[in-house]
């Protein structure tokens, strides 16, 4: 009797050993691809038929601080929506702009999609679109005498990428506003499902979202997942994520850690969404930055971030994973020699570099865009041949 009761004891013990492996193995892991002694490429090569293109330029008369763009497909045309204002990042005079191109390369001149906002500015949140109606997600910041930055979103919807209904407030499952800034990165899942990021009031805490509405304006639900601990109390450790998905099945979020460690946080969703586990520190190098994901056609994963980790934006590196498990392939969209344009016109937090990329696969392409300054619109693209592994 003694020995059964041991080696149950035994078959105890191992199984939670078990269990606690499977707890503490990370989302994802990137194999040591970079050279942080070559600052400017990482001793990374160019990807193979680059081409960038120039969105929009400022000239001395236009507004000289440009960021936040983001790419989406709306029936054969591609758009573009950026944040603009005349110096300074987040000046009273912040609003939104678009622009959209037929084939990628020659874009229209900018239009409005906003007007400038009395006692608070407005910024892009990104798109979405159910193929009949394009959706313009808008960040509203309303002017915060306290110091907190905080917001919510709003969202505008056209059928011709021209005339825009007025502007109305993202709803949850109860019909109640969201109260919270939209995340950029929308993605839809192989079920329909809808998600992305909303950084709740108050304060700004990275929470993730999901919703059955094919518009994505209305429904949203919160998803289960506890942030990491943080000193900061106007916002998480976790900040403005993107997804992309395992062979598995599994979403993975990764965000930029606003604790400064220079490197990705991830969590893993099993079940559409509706559960996170606790996300943990990567070892994928960072600026501590916005960044971009997703997957090819094929299924491949992929990041694109600047993983210089320290404060560099540069260079701009996309890497890839054939499962999501291990990341194993890098290469150079754009570095930091010279190919990195000089910064024309000063303004407040305007920094050298490729700054908040986004991404969107459109036709045999990948594009990602990006700010060069935060003062030039800009895309790269990539033929998706040239990225099979």
């Amino acid at each position: 009797m003694r020995f059964f009761k041991r080696h149950r004891l035994c078959i105890f013990f191992l199984l939670a050993a078990t269990v606690a492996q499977a707890q503490e193995k990370l989302p994802f892991e990137v194999d040591p691809l970079f050279d942080f002694e070559q600052p400017k490429t990482l001793g990374l090569p160019f990807a193979k038929g680059l081409e960038t293109i120039t969105i929009f330029s400022p000239k001395a008369s236009d507004n000289k601080y440009n960021h936040g763009v983001v790419l989406f497909p709306f029936q054969g045309m591609l758009y573009a929506q950026w944040q603009s204002s005349s110096i300074d990042e987040d000046g009273a005079d912040t609003q939104v702009f678009y622009s959209k191109s037929s084939n990628g390369t020659h874009w229209e001149p900018p239009l409005e999609l906003t007007k400038k906002r009395a006692n608070g500015i407005k910024t892009s949140g990104g798109w979405w679109s159910d193929g009949e109606t394009l959706v313009a997600y808008i960040c509203v910041w309303p002017e915060n005498k306290s110091g907190s930055k905080e917001g919510y979103t709003e969202y505008m919807t056209s059928t011709d990428g021209i005339h825009w209904d007025l502007p109305k407030r993202v709803t949850n499952a109860d019909g109640d506003p969201v109260l919270g800034i939209i995340e950029q990165d929308v993605h839809q899942l192989p079920n329909g499902r809808i998600i992305t990021a909303f950084h709740m009031q108050p304060g700004l805490t990275a929470t993730p979202y999901y919703t059955d509405d094919p518009l994505g304006i209305s429904g949203w639900t919160s998803g289960v997942m506890e942030n990491m601990p943080t000193n900061n109390q106007n916002m998480s450790r976790e900040l403005e994520p993107s997804w992309f998905y395992r062979s598995d099945g599994a979403i993975v979020m990764i965000f930029r850690d606003q604790d400064s460690s220079f490197k990705k946080l991830a969590a893993v969703s099993h079940d559409n969404a509706v559960t996170w586990t606790t996300p943990v520190v990567v070892n994928t190098p960072d600026s501590r930055a916005k960044q971009s994901a997703g997957n090819l056609p094929n299924g491949t994963a992929f990041m694109v971030n600047n993983p210089s980790g320290n404060k560099d934006r540069f260079p701009l590196v996309l890497t890839l994973s054939k499962d999501g498990f291990l990341f194993d392939k890098a290469w150079v969209l754009r570095s930091g020699d010279d190919d990195l344009q000089p910064m024309r016109f000063d303004g407040k937090y305007k920094r050298p570099g490729y700054s908040y990329p986004k991404s969107v696969v459109w036709g045999d392409h990948l594009y990602v865009s990006y700010a060069t300054n935060k003062e030039d619109v800009e895309l790269t693209r990539i033929h998706i041949d040239n990225l099979k592994k």
